[in-house]
């Protein structure tokens, strides 16, 4: 464990080690708890993160504390050797990945100052080229170390990443329909009548026990007999990938968060929902459906099945996560926008990093972009 003492007595310190990560488990989640900070920056949900995607590299999970050992804030952080524009780079990234939907600065309110100011003075004293922090929403606090960052005259740059489209539930069906395009409406009661002419259409949910590994199996069949399979991209074709979705799903039960959706035709699964709920919102991390009925768009009509049912159990928004697509529009006008950002050592080579990132690269692309018209 690694300190660096700042002169109003907060400390900044670095876990590198898996037993200190999981001790930190109940400050941590108390952390969250009076953030009211999203699931995805739980103890639980990184740790999982970490323990797939992040196996046999360096850990290295900030932590600020006051002078009385009070844990303000976490920052997990992976370090590795990678390389920008062929250049060999020190990079700092956030623990996440396109499986994590969202990343944060974890604060405690009314320290959000402290910390920032401590993790910055941390920042000048490590051996690296870049800080990524990736898919910060636009309320996210890490957007604050960004910006005191680059009033210290660090080299900063942020890359769109996300628009995620969601939209709250009203507590009436007939309230959802008033939001919808009229045509949709009837797309959808359309194609519920010609899905139920192949049989008796049913909802399943499964919240853990028994049932919960049979559920998530034919929740990874259906979405590789898929594009996603055709593509290499399924979540069952990458160990680490299906590992962390199972490890999430186990954990998520014991917690009362999972909520595994399957719309059945005659018993045979049509469509998976895997997703959790937290706080009352619904936050819909994979969605898979058979392509054979794709004509009933079966997706949709799990999603409205979903939302109906979320209604009975007093949910109070249904949040898509990932990227924006036309299907997700259908049923949400409003999405969150999310930043990568980029905080570059301020050395000759961080500022040539991030000239090449944010201005020479970009400027070379308009001009091959606009001779190819």
């Amino acid at each position: 464990m690694e300190a660096l003492e700042r002169r109003v007595g907060a400390r900044v310190f670095t876990l590198r080690e898996r037993s200190q990560v999981t001790g930190l488990e109940q400050e941590w989640n108390a952390l969250a708890a009076a953030a009211r900070a999203p699931v995805f920056l739980r103890h639980e949900f990184i740790l999982a993160w970490l323990d797939n995607f992040a196996p046999g590299r360096t850990w290295r999970v900030c932590t600020v504390r006051d002078g009385d050992g009070t844990l303000l804030g976490v920052l997990p952080l992976v370090e590795q050797r990678t390389r920008l524009y062929g250049i060999p780079v020190t990079e700092l990234a956030g623990a996440a990945n396109a499986h994590s939907c969202r990343f944060d600065l974890l604060c405690l309110p009314g320290a959000e100052r402290e910390v920032v100011a401590a993790l910055v003075e941390w920042l000048d004293t490590q051996r690296h080229d870049v800080l990524r922090l990736p898919d910060v929403p636009e309320e996210g606090l890490a957007r604050l170390l960004y910006e005191r960052a680059a009033s210290r005259g660090a080299p900063v740059g942020s890359w769109p990443s996300l628009d995620s489209p969601w939209f709250p539930i009203p507590r009436t069906w007939e309230a959802v329909e008033q939001g919808l395009d009229g045509r949709f409406r009837a797309n959808l009661r359309r194609r519920r009548r010609k899905l139920a002419s192949q049989g008796e259409i049913q909802l399943q949910r499964v919240e853990g026990g028994p049932q919960l590994d049979s559920a998530l199996e034919e929740g990874f069949l259906l979405e590789a007999s898929g594009w996603k399979g055709r593509n290499g991209t399924a979540l069952s074709q990458d160990r680490a990938t299906r590992a962390f979705y199972v490890e999430l799903a186990r954990v998520a039960a014991g917690r009362g968060w999972l909520a595994l959706y399957l719309l059945r035709v005659q018993g045979r699964a049509v469509a998976f929902h895997y997703a959790l709920t937290y706080e009352g919102r619904y936050l819909l991390l994979k969605p898979a459906y058979d392509e054979q009925v794709s004509a009933c768009s079966p997706g949709q009509l799990l999603v409205e099945d979903v939302v109906r049912d979320g209604i009975a159990r007093g949910w109070t928004e249904f949040d898509f996560l990932g990227p924006d697509m036309p299907w997700k529009r259908d049923w949400a006008p409003s999405a969150r926008h999310h930043d990568w950002l980029y905080v570059f050592r301020n050395s000759r080579m961080g500022r040539a990093l991030a000239s090449a990132k944010f201005r020479l690269v970009p400027a070379a692309r308009e001009v091959v972009s606009r001779w190819k018209r």
